[in-house]
């Protein structure tokens, strides 16, 4: 999807299914981060598009530190809030004192507002990349499926699902979703892996922001790229421990009730 305030943000509509069907356009959005989005980009979003949720995967100190978004301000869109990554801090609705409390009590530098990831002793052999995405379900099972029941209980309209980026946090939630919507291993690959065509645009966005600034800088492009062997391997693991995806959002108590409801908001 072209708008002039984002660099990866797609549809989740169209997407094969292991029964043949398709995903259906228009439900679920997946994107960078929304601080940029012109006015433009808001009226087709809200207006065009029909969206009526935006389910942020960022952490607290991201949010307050970027700022209000404009589609903070279009009262037809909820915002929820999903952080991946364990934090310090007592907020726990961050869109109620943002206003009050700007900044918080997050320290100069908010990469120290985040508690250490926690691997287990088996992932400790996998690639970064999967071990990061391992703990987000590890470390933050009830936030992947909060965002999740989010996605189920929307009124009519379109949700997008975002972090900064849009292809690590963003991704594992998506692929959760995929699967329940019987899209097959090898499509959810895919999608995941369609953020690395616009990589380049992506880092130097994000390079723009004080906030993410000297992540961006500090490693080269090659390291900001999804691989599609991530993706893969993250899928394969919970085959192996959990019977696949499915069985993992199972075991963290998003049952047959939700995921019935989440596969009828990606299919008909």
């Amino acid at each position: 999807m072209r708008l002039d305030g984002t660099t990866n943000m797609r549809d989740l509509g169209g997407l094969p299914t292991t029964d043949g069907a398709r995903t259906v356009p228009g439900r679920i959005l997946r994107s960078d981060n929304l601080q940029t989005l012109s006015a433009e980009d808001v009226r087709r979003l809200v207006g065009e598009f029909g969206l009526r949720e935006v389910i942020d995967l960022r952490t607290t100190a991201e949010i307050l530190l970027e700022g209000r978004g404009p589609l903070r301000d279009v009262p037809e869109v909820t915002h929820r809030h999903f952080s991946l990554l364990p934090e310090r801090g007592h907020h726990t609705d961050v869109f109620a004192v943002e206003e009050d409390d700007p900044l918080g009590d997050l320290p100069p530098d908010w990469v120290e507002s985040l508690l250490p990831r926690q691997t287990a002793e088996h992932d400790q052999a996998e690639p970064p990349a999967v071990r990061s995405y391992l703990g987000y379900l590890g470390d933050r099972a009830d936030h992947v499926v909060g965002a999740l029941r989010a996605l189920t209980a929307v009124e009519p309209g379109a949700s997008v699902v975002h972090c900064a980026a849009g292809k690590d946090r963003t991704g594992v939630v998506v692929a959760l979703a995929l699967a329940v919507a019987e899209v097959p291993h090898e499509e959810i690959v895919a999608d995941y892996a369609m953020t690395a065509e616009v990589i380049e645009a992506l880092v130097a966005k994000l390079a723009a922001s004080p906030t993410y600034a000297e992540d961006m800088e500090r490693r080269d492009i090659a390291s900001h790229t999804p691989r599609a062997e991530t993706m893969d391997r993250v899928l394969t693991l919970l085959d192996e421990r959990f019977g696949g995806p499915v069985g993992w959002l199972e075991t963290h108590g998003f049952g047959a009730d939700e995921r019935a409801a989440l596969k009828a908001r990606l299919r008909n």
